[in-house]
């Protein structure tokens, strides 16, 4: 079984919006052959919980208004640290960097099939890796 064509015009649109929030890492896979519930995971992150909150808000935001949907389920948006949002044909998770680095989602899916996004969303990977050392040079005094 692969993701249903539905499921890709999702994945695609919330790769999209969250690219055009900034977000880090953005990454989707096929989860449909290791999973009965949803066709696919979308991952990104963000080095801040009000950032987390955009990403999420446009994601939600864009899904509806071009595409007609809306998730069944929205979880974590308190501490905007971890955002799940479940239409489920797709689940997208939003992370602070920090969770994004601990909980390694990418590991648990590593061996599913990557599916591929709009150039704007596979341009932010490593983003999240440049952030911290330009934030951690900044920290110590130093501009790079």
């Amino acid at each position: 079984m692969t993701a249903t064509d539905r499921s890709l015009e999702l994945i695609n649109a919330a790769a999209q919006a969250a690219a055009d929030k900034l977000a880090h890492d953005i990454i989707a896979y096929d989860v449909s052959d290791v999973l009965s519930i949803t066709d696919a995971f979308l991952l990104a992150s963000a080095p801040s919980d009000r950032q987390v909150k955009s990403i999420v808000d446009e994601i939600e935001e864009r899904l509806n208004k071009d595409l007609g949907a809306k998730p069944v389920r929205r979880e974590g948006d308190r501490e905007a640290r971890w955002v799940l949002l479940d239409y489920v044909d797709i689940v997208v998770h939003v992370q602070h960097s920090e969770e994004r680095v601990f909980y390694a989602l990418e590991r648990l899916w590593k061996d599913c099939p990557e599916i591929d996004l709009p150039e704007e969303a596979k341009a932010t990977r490593g983003k999240a890796a440049e952030h911290a050392e330009a934030t951690a040079g900044e920290q110590d005094g130093e501009l790079r």
